[in-house]
């Protein structure tokens, strides 16, 4: 199989990766729960994994980084923690339902007002738009880093500038980028950034979590176990206790410090990013310019703006005919319809016939891009 839906998850991790969840699921015991040996290594492990993640995205601080199953549990933890009865929230076309979803809720049941910045024809974010929008009094400002459809880049420290000028937060979804483009927090001036860890991280499944900056107030989305202050009517305060109910999936998280530890070793995520925005880019030109294909984001204006997505349709052929096709002549995974994107869909003019994206990992080679390229061309002269 040629994969090429590393968007969706990274399907071929590093052997490091099954490693380290092999070992853990033979060796920890439950963390924070007990003295014992079992009990006191699963606490190590999620505790290198904090600080691990805590030094790759820039956070200050490691025990701000707390542990999620994926970015959609962090991003509706993280939004309904800070997101009150009637506050304003401004987010953007681009963003995947991980946050759309979560403010219509809020939306629905708090009252809060809810905005959308909009996009050019290319899918690029308007921050013109977006500046217009975050008026005094703003709560939040949500934004991805990256599309999950067109893949294109969003200048967050621009995104951080306008909120805090306005006196609001700002919150990333950075499920796409984490692990394949450079993020400090501190830097960038992100008060909260949601990550997930089976995709660019190149973690197992069922891993991720939210970093918080200093000072920034989320209240427990959920409340249970802690194995600590049992006596406590409600979730401890500390931090990260305060937003790690129940058992933490250490045996992923062993898995996720070796998927951080081989992203360092290559590189970090800079080389990670220049490696799958190369074989993005081969794939591209193997497909521009093509009778009948049409490629969808910043790749014919700005390609500085793409990451590892090429995002195209052949013709009037329905995306899911597409990915089929390539399924079965070419044995090419891909992944087509709507993406959980449907205001970007929307934007873009494909809510009905879905786009084909075709996503690069590090892992993907030069040989299999050409392949798909040469796939789309023979699907379009058909």
């Amino acid at each position: 199989m040629i994969y090429l839906d590393n968007a969706a998850t990274t399907m071929r991790k590093p052997q490091e990766v099954a490693d380290a969840v092999m070992a853990a699921m033979g060796s920890l015991g439950n963390a924070g729960r007990g003295a014992s040996s079992g009990a006191l290594d699963a606490s190590r492990v999620v505790l290198h994994c904090r600080e691990e993640m805590a030094r790759l995205l820039g956070c200050p601080r490691a025990d701000h980084v707390c542990f999620f199953a994926n970015s959609t549990a962090a991003l509706n933890a993280a939004l309904s923690g800070l997101v009150g009865q009637g506050d304003r929230v401004v987010t953007t076309v681009l963003e995947h339902n991980s946050v759309l979803r979560p403010l219509a809720r809020l939306a629905d049941e708090r009252g809060a007002e809810v905005a959308y910045a909009g996009c050019d024809e290319h899918g690029l974010l308007d921050l013109a738009d977006l500046e217009r929008l975050v008026t005094p009094g703003t709560r939040l400002v949500a934004v991805t880093h990256a599309s999950n459809v067109t893949g294109n880049l969003v200048d967050m420290a621009s995104v951080a500038r306008i909120a805090h000028e306005a006196g609001a937060l700002c919150v990333v979804d950075a499920s796409q980028t984490a692990g394949a483009v450079p993020i400090d927090m501190s830097e960038m001036g992100l008060d909260v950034v949601c990550f997930t860890g089976h995709k660019g991280l190149m973690g197992p499944q069922g891993t991720g979590g939210m970093a918080v900056a200093e000072g920034v107030n989320v209240r427990p989305w959920a409340e249970g176990g802690s194995g600590v202050r049992s006596f406590d009517r409600r979730q401890p305060s500390e931090w990260p206790t305060r937003m790690e109910a129940g058992t933490l999936n250490a045996h992923g998280l062993a898995g996720l410090s070796a998927g951080v530890a081989y992203i360092e070793k290559v590189g970090g995520p800079a080389a990670v990013g220049a490696r799958e925005h190369a074989m993005a880019r081969r794939l591209y030109e193997g497909v521009r310019g093509v009778p009948g294909v049409r490629v969808y984001g910043a790749w014919g204006v700005d390609a500085a703006l793409c990451g590892g997505i090429v995002a195209l349709n052949v013709g009037d052929l329905d995306s899911g005919e597409v990915a089929d096709a390539l399924a079965q002549g070419w044995g090419i995974a891909c992944r087509a319809g709507a993406h959980c994107a449907p205001l970007m869909h929307r934007a873009l003019g494909t809510e009905r016939q879905g786009i084909v994206r075709l996503s690069c990992g590090w892992f993907t080679t030069e040989e299999e891009v050409d392949v798909a390229a040469a796939a789309v061309r023979e699907i379009a002269a058909s």
